[in-house]
C-alpha cells in the first residue's frame, strides 16, 4: 500500500478543468493500483481465466482499449478500422506482449486520455455524442464519466483476477 494518500485526496490535477477533475483522479488512481498489483506478476497467469472469470490479459488490454473507444466517441468521431481490430482481440492469447507490455500501453492511454481531458472545455460538457454504430446517445461528459467509472470496474477486476490466477 502507498503511504500517499488516493488520488482524488492530493488536490487538482494542474490543466485539468474543474468538472473533470474526478475523471482524471480515477484515472491516475487506476494507474497506480494497476503498477502496484502487477508488481513481481509472473505471466505464466496473463491468460488464465480462474473459474471462467476474464484474464489478466483481457483486463489490460480492454482497460486501455475502452478509453481510446470512449474517448474517440466523446470527440465526436466513429471508431476506426485499427480501435475495431483492437476490440476484435482483446482477450485473445498470444506471446506478443507481456504483463509490463500491457501496463504500458495503459499508461500511455491514460496520458493521452489526461490531454483530451486538459483540452475539453466545460461548456462543451453537455454536447450530445452518439455511442457505436447505433449512436446511442450521450454527451461528452456522460462518456467522459464513464470511462473513469468503467477503468475503476477493470480495475477492481483486475486486482481480484490476478490474486486468484496465482492461486490456481
Amino acid at each position: 500500500m502507498s503511504e500517499k494518500p488516493e488520488v482524488w485526496l492530493r488536490g487538482p490535477v494542474e490543466h485539468i478543468p474543474a468538472l473533470l477533475q474526478p475523471v482524471a483522479h480515477a484515472l491516475l488512481q487506476a494507474v497506480e493500483e494497476a503498477d502496484n498489483t502487477l508488481k513481481g506478476f509472473d505471466d505464466q497467469y496473463l491468460w488464465k481465466k480462474p473459474a471462467g472469470m476474464a484474464s489478466v490479459g483481457f483486463h489490460l488490454q480492454h482497460l486501455t482499449g475502452v478509453l481510446d473507444r470512449l474517448c474517440t466517441y466523446a470527440r465526436g468521431e466513429a471508431l476506426n478500422e485499427e480501435q475495431l481490430k483492437a476490440l476484435a482481440a482483446e482477450g485473445q492469447f498470444t506471446l506478443e506482449y507481456t504483463s509490463q507490455m500491457l501496463l504500458q500501453k495503459f499508461r500511455e492511454q491514460v496520458q493521452r486520455t489526461l490531454i483530451q481531458l486538459q483540452n475539453t472545455h466545460e461548456e462543451d460538457l453537455l454536447k450530445a455524442r452518439g455511442v457505436g454504430r447505433k449512436q446511442l446517445p450521450s454527451t461528452v461528459q456522460g462518456l467522459l464519466f464513464h470511462a473513469a467509472e468503467h477503468t475503476q470496474r477493470h480495475i477492481g477486476q483486475l486486482l481480484v483476477t490476478v490474486k486468484i490466477a496465482s492461486l490456481v
